[in-house]
């Protein structure tokens, strides 16, 4: 054998030459993997064939035997196949990754979130909707922030980063990892740099011709909510002239937003996080605006319940909890926090005012939400008028077959 013939390990042999591994599924489970959805539970499973590893490219047939998609096999997580392809003669090589990789990075070139590159930020890559379920990456301005939520795409891991370095000039690609994961995929990593420098303590984020100081590190998720970039616009139409109550500030964004782009004359916000409430003073401070926004810690219900006891009363508010509903079991009670939350919030909104309220919780559908407020309406005996029923932007797309994705509600009200 010649120098330039590389070798090939008998592991190799192996793999290329038996066949694909077989899932077969129970019989009137198939309809949800020809419509395209990407996840197939280990309940919808019949029987399995050729043994696959974990990682490992398996084949979806119905219990006909009707080819139904390609995907990657996990043994150790409830969501037992993830399909990426519903063409038989598409294999799942390298270039398949890479193409699919581009798709969404063209579709961010499209809609212009790769200009300012230095000092803009975006969702990269979105799993599912992105037909990489599993796989997420933000970007801010070089630096990469890779999160997996599969472990078949986290063995990925190298081809990414070769993507990632070859498509961009990036500085620095960090792994930021999800709470449950290690559980749920038997995912075995940690935080830590990929490859390149790693990223600043605080980067300097420009939105909406807005400055923020946030750290990719240290900060929650990726350190900044880029999917609430438009509803931060949208909302502050209303509150010109407002003394407005935000909750669950984290960086400011929407009291900042508020205040430059709404001409709002006041806000107050809270965040129970005491790191939050420095970066979002810090934030407000560096826009020329630090007189104008009081930030102070506090727990949403708390504040709530003390402004109802003083008799205070605001022109609008501003609610953006953090996730409230993680599994199925838990979304009733989720709804009972929103409605509580929502509820509280009526105590304090002056007749005619504005009240901006949000969910990110993917198992908590527009429809639940929107009943919620119908309920708090009920309750309250005052009449709700709902301006606008917003989601999420460009770069955090929705696959209609996964509608799990669509898990950002950003609803404005105005309430008699």
């Amino acid at each position: 054998m010649s120098d330039s013939q590389p070798s090939v390990s008998d592991d190799q042999v192996a793999t290329e030459t038996r066949p694909t591994p077989r899932v077969i599924l129970k019989p009137r489970r198939a309809l949800p993997f020809f419509g395209r959805h990407p996840w197939v539970f280990a309940g919808a499973i019949s029987r399995i064939e050729g043994n696959p590893t974990a990682g490992e490219e398996v084949i979806l047939l119905s219990d006909k035997n009707e080819f139904i998609a390609r995907g990657l096999f996990n043994p150790n997580s409830n969501i037992r196949v993830r399909l990426f392809s519903w063409d038989e003669s598409e294999v799942l090589d390298n270039s398949f990754w890479t193409n699919r990789l581009e798709q969404a990075v063209t579709l961010r070139e499209q809609v212009g979130l790769l200009e300012n590159f230095e000092t803009s930020g975006c969702r990269l890559v979105f799993s599912e909707s992105d037909q990489l379920s599993g796989l997420t990456i933000d970007r801010y301005g070089a630096w990469f922030l890779v999160q997996f939520s599969s472990l078949a795409l986290s063995q990925k891991q190298d081809l990414i980063i070769q993507f990632l370095k070859a498509r961009f000039p990036a500085k620095g690609i960090w792994l930021r990892t999800e709470k449950g994961m290690r559980e749920a995929e038997g995912l075995e990593i940690s935080d830590q740099l990929l490859d390149g420098e790693e990223p600043p303590a605080h980067f300097f984020l420009e939105e909406n011709g807005i400055r923020y100081g946030m750290s990719m590190v240290t900060g929650q998720k990726t350190g900044f909510y880029l999917d609430q970039r438009e509803n931060r616009l949208a909302a502050a139409r209303y509150l010109k002239n407002h003394r407005t109550l935000e909750l669950h500030c984290y960086t400011g964004a929407f009291a900042l937003n508020a205040i430059i782009h709404g001409q709002a004359q006041s806000v107050v916000s809270y965040d129970s996080s005491q790191s939050a409430i420095d970066q979002a003073t810090a934030n407000a401070e560096l826009n020329g605006i630090g007189n104008r926004i009081h930030f102070q810690t506090g727990k949403a219900y708390a504040v709530l319940e003390q402004f109802k006891a003083e008799g205070e009363q605001f022109d609008s508010i501003i609610l953006d909890p953090p996730k409230m509903a993680r599994h199925r079991s838990g979304v009733k009670q989720a709804l009972k926090g929103y409605f509580s939350l929502n509820r509280l919030a009526f105590d304090v909104l002056k007749p005619g005012g504005i009240l901006i309220t949000c969910s990110c919780s993917g198992l908590i559908s527009q429809v639940e939400f929107q009943q919620m407020l119908a309920s708090v309406s009920q309750h309250t005996g005052r009449h709700m008028q709902i301006l606008e029923q917003r989601s999420q932007p460009a770069d955090h797309p929705v696959s209609p077959s996964c509608p799990e994705n669509q898990y950002l509600k950003c609803f404005i009200c105005r309430v008699l």
